[in-house]
Formats: C-alpha cells, structure tokens, sequence
C-alpha cells in the first residue's frame, strides 16, 4: 500500500489546525465575535490555511518523493584464504585477505537520466606502506536515448569478457578470478571516456565506446591500467562489442578493441588490437562457459621481449545438484610473459560453490599449474566466502 495519501491527510490536518490556532488566539483576546464578524473570519482562514497547506505538502513531497526516494545503495564484497606450495622460485602464499569490499551508490535523476556508481576497497586496509587501495571503479551518467538505446558518460567498465561488467562473488565459480580475465583482460578494467549502446531485435546488442588508453613500461597488459587517475589523455582506445542473448540461458558474444599507443613515451610508440569472443551457456543443471581473448602489440620493442602476441583461453564446465550447490573444472591456457619465448601457463581448477542465499556463497577449490620452461608454479586449495546485494 502507498503511504503517501495518508500522509498528506494528515500533514493537511496538522497545517489547518495549527493555521487555525494562530489565527484564532488574537480574535478572542476581546469580546467575541458576532455571527457575521465569525463567517467572514472563517472564509479568509480558509482560504489561507489551504494555501499554507499546498506549500507544505509540496516541500514535503519534492516534487514527486524527497532525492532519497531515487537513491539506491547496494555492495558486494570476498574473504579468501589461501595456502599455496610454490616452486620453481614461486613462494609459498598462505594467507587469509579480504580481498575487496564495493559500495555502489545509484541514482534516478529522471526517467531518462539515471547516475551509477562503485568506490571500492580492496585487502581491507589502504594507506601508506599498506597493501590496499581506496579505487573509484564506476562514475558515469546514464542517458536514455530513442531507438532502444543509451549513452554513458564518465568512469566505466570496459565492454569485454564475462567478469569485468558482472563480478560479485555469487555469480562465478572458484575463489579467485580466473587467470585469462585477470593477466589478458586485465579485470577488472575500467576507463574514461564515452560509451553507446544500441539493443536490437532478437537479444542482440551493441556498445560502442570511446576511452582512455592503457600505457604499460614493459608491455605487460594488466599493469598497463591507469585507472583514469590522470590517465594519459593524448592517446585513445576504442571498443566494440557484438552480443547475443536471443536464448534462455545463452550468451554470445564478441568483443574487438584499438589502443593507439599502449606503451609509455620512453618505449617505441606501440599500437594494439585486442580481441575477445566467449560463449555462457546454462541449460537446467548444467552450464559452460568458454573464453579466448588475444592481444596484437606493434612494435619491434614488443617483438623483440617475446610480448607482441600474448593469448590465452579457458573451458569451465558446470553442474549444480540443486538451486544451492554446484560443482566446476576447468582448463586455463595462457602466454602473456616477456621473453618466455613460447612458453605456455596452464592451471587446472575444479572446485564446488554453496548458496545458502542466492546472494550469499561459500567456495572452496583446488588449483594445480603445469607451465613450460621452468616457470614459477602455485598448487594448493583456496577457501572463500562472498555476498552481494
């Protein structure tokens, strides 16, 4: 039930019996009025108490509900622990770390222009010496356009993979991100800049975004991020991305990216073209989700370190025995490292998640790494918890 009427009634009320006893107090300060002196003083009471009324009724209301009304506020946060045996120069890691708390704050300026946010917090603790950071992942304006479409403005997340638009703990398996969206799409990724987006019939949409550039000093992707914190504004990316979700439970999609110049200006101007596809596919209990992205660098600095090409994939096979449990392997394959001449990573992870709310999740998986050339390995277990709402 809507409270509103109720509570207009009463603020009129209140209004007209207080306007009343104002009015009222100095007129039988002497002797009483006359029948005629009475209706005459009733008729103008009237008319004012209805006008005060109106303005409260109207300040009260906001035009339409106070700004709080148009303000939602929701977050989503995970606790890992970790005990990991490393070789191969790998150290151990045997830690328990709140890994990222996220507060999002969203707002309905109109029916067709609406404010989204994230500020995040990630290992619990940021400041000088400590090894969190206080990071404002999303700030943008939304705007609704004709012909199914919006655009956005300001601080968003890049239109790419499965994860670096949706995230939160409950909606993916395993502890950690998976390796190929963290060191080939360096999730989660977000830029400046401008973004449309244009739905069509039969589950098919399109973004189209223009944003800031990644700028790495030794053409490694994932610490290329600038995280629009006085990004380099004379280079620009541009993103586009096809997907299909035409099919209960598919997705399809395919994502091609342009970066004018990836490197910092003390190495050779480097142009990069990424591509992505993937596919999520849940059919009752069972459910897959399968990914390959690649990135092209062009210059002879890159070539000459082995990170022109770097690439990888991975398949993840699902089952859930009911709405609260569920079961997952799956194969990662990647090359992102700097003159490991070929050499390729792989990690093997099959673990199980709880819901005891769809919202709320309990994890626990096993990873194992076999890479080429000696390169460093982590084997163990990890246990997580994680909420959104």
């Amino acid at each position: 039930m809507n409270p509103a009427p109720k509570l207009r009634t009463a603020s009129r009320i209140a209004t007209s019996l207080a306007a009343l006893a104002l009015f009222t107090a100095p007129a039988f300060a002497g002797d009483p009025p006359t029948n005629e002196e009475l209706y005459e003083m009733v008729k103008a009471q009237q008319e004012q108490i209805d006008a005060t009324a109106d303005a409260v009724e109207e300040a009260g209301s906001g035009q339409g509900g106070g700004w709080f009304e148009k303000t939602s506020l929701g977050a989503y946060g995970e606790l890992h622990f970790n005990w990991l045996e490393g070789s191969d120069g790998a150290d151990n890691k045997s830690q328990v770390d709140f890994h990222r708390f996220v507060l999002f704050v969203n707002h309905e300026f109109s029916d067709k222009i609406r404010f989204y946010s994230e500020l995040e917090l990630e290992h619990a603790l940021a400041g000088d010496g400590a090894p969190g950071e206080v990071e404002l992942e999303q700030a943008y304006i939304q705007f609704d356009l004709p012909h199914q479409s919006t655009a956005n403005a300001g601080l968003f997340l890049v239109p790419v993979g499965i994860l670096n638009e949706t995230h939160e703990p409950p909606t993916f398996y395993g502890v950690e991100r998976n390796p190929i969206e963290s060191k080939i799409i360096p999730s989660t990724w977000w830029e400046g800049g401008g973004m449309v987006t244009k739905r069509f019939d039969h589950g098919i949409s399109a973004d189209l975004a223009v944003h800031s550039p990644l700028q790495t000093d030794d053409f490694t992707i994932r610490a290329g991020r600038r995280k629009v914190a006085e990004a380099v504004a004379s280079d620009v990316a541009v993103t586009g991305r096809v997907v299909y979700r035409g099919q209960p439970g598919l997705e399809i999609g395919a994502t091609v990216q342009w970066q004018e110049d990836i490197a910092e200006k003390a190495l050779d101007n480097t142009s990069a073209i990424l591509f992505e596809t993937h596919v999520v596919y849940e059919r009752g209990p069972f459910g897959l989700r399968a990914l390959y992205a690649r990135w092209d660098l062009d210059s002879d600095g890159a070539e000459d370190i082995g990170a022109d090409e770097q690439y990888g994939f991975y398949v993840e096979p699902s089952y859930k025995f009911c709405e609260c449990a569920g079961v997952f392997v799956r194969y990662n394959q990647w090359n992102n490292t700097a003159g490991n001449s070929g050499g390729t990573m792989r990690q093997y992870d099959v673990g199980f998640n709880f819901w005891p709310h769809e919202q709320v999740v309990l994890k626990v998986d096993g990873q194992f790494q076999r890479n080429d050339n000696g390169a460093p390995e982590l084997d163990g277990v990890n246990l997580g918890v994680g909420f959104n709402f």
